[in-house]
């Protein structure tokens, strides 16, 4: 093979690659938008079993075909303490044994049979009629779903075309010495398990890196020996994208990207003594036999599932490992924004789950804080007030972090549920933000009452009393529905509402009857007007949050 014959062939490997990495990245990200979050969402409930984690962590992985996204979303869980380290442990090992199953797709690649029923499971049989209708589906579909299902499919097939591109190109290089020598050098345990580790840091995927493995396969060149310590160094270089995203995150999410860390280094560790042990007494055979993609798929799952099952047992022993490596000091409190983690815009479902429970978190806020104010009308101290600014300032935080992070996940390819959730959010928290705006209001006329000793008379005093427990109760109920996620409290709302409307009608009668007849102050009137006008407006705002909850789908599209 003379100079030119070995560029245009690199050339062709080159593309092969390209198109084989972005069809992963194609099918994985139809794959996460398809699950639309359902799958990351049973992760923060089903962990309370070791066991359980595991199977979870496998099957999440399996699906959306990436151990990386999986361990990075864990991180994320355990970083807003949605998740403790000790559930994440299970989680993590089993996205290690999910990642398998894209080894054994690719290791169809290198099929070879006359049969005719064998030869359709051969991805150049089957591939092309997936990649027809991938794009019907992208082009002619008329839901977000459809085309995500159409990403999925001409990305699987734009994956496989790929790996066959790759194993044409370097079917040749076989003949090639310097190549073949370069091969021959990683069989050297240390500098195979080194390469490995590098070139699944880089492409940021063991699945992608085991797949290039594989292909090299088809030259006929890659012993076991050779496979064997670059697969070990693979489940290494997997760690890099976690131990990155850990990067500025809690302690706990330090030392969820550790776990994942000790466990395929302790695991690697222990497979290769063992492995080389037992070579040095039994020596193996078949080591020098050149190795075939389905070899590859045994070896990598061998190692990810007899890892699991050694390690399992061994759970706590890992947690306390990464806790001795990131100790405690006492410094550290948890961000009261935690929840909006950058982790999660990968899976905008996932992502608008958080704002959610931030949303939650605000909602009670504005709760206490209304809660505060309307006691204060009848109980003023300067600390309660002192108190509610923090807190408002809290709730201005949270309205601003959450818009913004809203406004990020708008740019991602989101179904349309996810869009019309993400709008209801926008809405809500502006309105709960109002209402936290009103409860201040009403605070500087509670200490307005009490700096002028304003009294009010007997019948005033009962009636706003009144008016001052519904009030009390349409934000309350308004907070628990959000929280609760609960549609039929959420209906109770438009019912306290309209009672409000009553009382507020009632109320501004009486006052300007009496205020004619000089029962009391003008200054007494006017507050009395104004604190009306504020509970009316709270209430409306309130409304304004179980309209949107309910009829979330009716809303228009915000402009983003």
């Amino acid at each position: 093979m003379d100079l030119s014959e070995i560029f245009f062939g690199a050339l062709t490997l080159i593309g092969g690659l390209a198109l084989f990495l972005y069809g992963m990245h194609v099918m994985g990200e139809g794959l996460a938008s398809v699950s639309g979050g359902r799958l990351e969402k049973i992760l923060e409930r089903l962990t309370d079993s070791p066991l359980k984690a595991v199977l979870l962590g496998a099957g999440v992985t399996a699906v959306i075909q990436s151990s990386s996204a999986t361990t990075v979303t864990v991180v994320g869980f355990v970083n807003s303490g949605i998740m403790k380290l000790s559930q994440a442990v299970g989680v993590i090992m089993g996205a290690n044994v999910g990642t398998t199953v894209t080894s054994w797709l690719l290791s169809l690649t290198g099929l070879q049979s006359s049969n005719f029923f064998l030869r359709l499971l051969k991805p150049s049989s089957f591939t092309p009629v997936m990649a027809m209708v991938g794009i019907i589906l992208i082009m002619g579909g008329k839901t977000e779903r459809r085309k995500d299902i159409g990403g999925i499919l001409a990305g699987f097939a734009v994956l496989m075309f790929g790996m066959e591109v790759m194993s044409d190109a370097v079917g040749p290089l076989a003949d090639v010495p310097e190549f073949t020598g370069i091969l021959t050098m990683f069989s050297n345990p240390f500098l195979g398990m080194l390469a490995g580790a590098v070139l699944t840091a880089i492409v940021q995927s063991s699945s992608a890196s085991v797949g290039i493995l594989q292909v090299l396969c088809a030259t006929g060149k890659v012993s076991y020996s050779i496979a064997f310590p670059i697969i070990m160094g693979q489940n290494i270089g997997t760690c890099v994208t976690a131990l990155l995203s850990s990067v500025g995150a809690s302690r706990n999410a330090r030392r969820a990207a550790l776990v994942h860390l000790y466990f395929n280094v302790i695991g690697t560790a222990f497979f290769m003594i063992v492995f080389y042990g037992l070579n040095a007494i039994l020596h193996f055979g078949f080591l020098e036999q050149a190795a075939g993609a389905a070899g590859i798929a045994v070896i990598h799952t061998c190692f990810n599932v007899g890892a699991t099952l050694i390690l399992l047992p061994f759970a706590r022993g890992l947690e306390k490992l990464a806790m001795l490596t990131v100790r405690e000091d006492g410094t550290e409190t948890r961000d009261e924004l935690a929840n909006l983690d950058s982790r999660f815009l990968e899976t905008p479902a996932v992502a608008l789950e958080q704002c959610r429970r931030s949303a939650g978190e605000m909602a009670m806020l504005v709760q206490e804080n209304i809660g505060t104010a309307l006691q204060a009308l009848t109980a003023y101290q300067k600390k309660d007030h002192e108190e509610l600014e923090e807190r408002e300032s809290k709730i201005d935080r949270y309205e601003e972090a959450m818009t913004d992070y809203l406004h990020k996940i708008a740019g991602r390819g989101m179904l349309e549920e996810d869009s019309q959730k993400l709008n209801m959010l926008l809405y809500c928290i502006r309105d709960f933000e109002r209402i936290g705006d009103h409860a201040c209001n009403i605070m500087e006329q509670a200490e307005q009452i009490e700096k002028k000793k304003t009294r009010l008379p007997k019948k005033t005093s009962e009636e706003l009393g009144q008016y001052i427990q519904e009030v009390n109760r349409i934000v309350q109920t308004t907070s628990g529905f959000f929280v609760r996620q609960d549609e039929e409290a959420a209906k109770e709302v438009e019912r306290l509402e309209e009672n409000i409307d009553n009382i507020n009608k009632q109320m501004k009668k009486r006052n300007m009857k009496r205020m004619k007849k000089e029962k009391y102050s003008p200054e007494a009137g006017i507050l009395v007007n104004e604190l009306a006008i504020n509970f009316e407006r709270i209430a409306d705002h309130c409304e304004n949050i179980a309209i949107c909850f309910l009829g979330g789908s009716d809303l228009e599209t915000e402009e983003i």
